[in-house]
């Protein structure tokens, strides 16, 4: 509510309280959400070492997008060393099988992988 104003004034440093309390209860989704605020800046300092960390405890849960986005993390080293291994294992099933390490290494070195 607070994060987009529904109901109650826009304000994104009540949001990350609020996101946080239920991130502490394990709510995959509130994990997410504060994974996002520090991955973009959004309200919050940037820090992707911080965003990484929150990633990782909604993926831990099944949580789809974190899973995908904390694989991009480990593909681009963003607040993770950069590990095409971890990044393959983090991205979506469906990704994993069609992309494997090797490729991905190939495509950076000729530029044409995604940034």
């Amino acid at each position: 509510m607070y994060f987009f104003g529904f109901g109650v004034p826009r304000d994104k440093k009540e949001a990350m309280k609020w996101y946080r309390k239920a991130a502490e209860q394990g709510y995959a989704d509130a994990q997410f959400n504060i994974s996002k605020m520090y991955y973009k800046g959004d309200g919050v300092s940037q820090d992707y070492a911080e965003a990484a960390k929150w990633y990782r405890k909604a993926a831990e849960q099944g949580h789809d997008w974190a899973q995908y986005n904390l694989g991009w993390m480990y593909f681009c080293g963003e607040g993770v060393p950069k590990d095409y291994a971890e990044a393959v294992k983090h991205r979506d099933p469906v990704d994993a099988i069609l992309i494997d390490a090797s490729l991905m290494e190939s495509l950076e070195w000729f530029g044409k992988g995604p940034r």
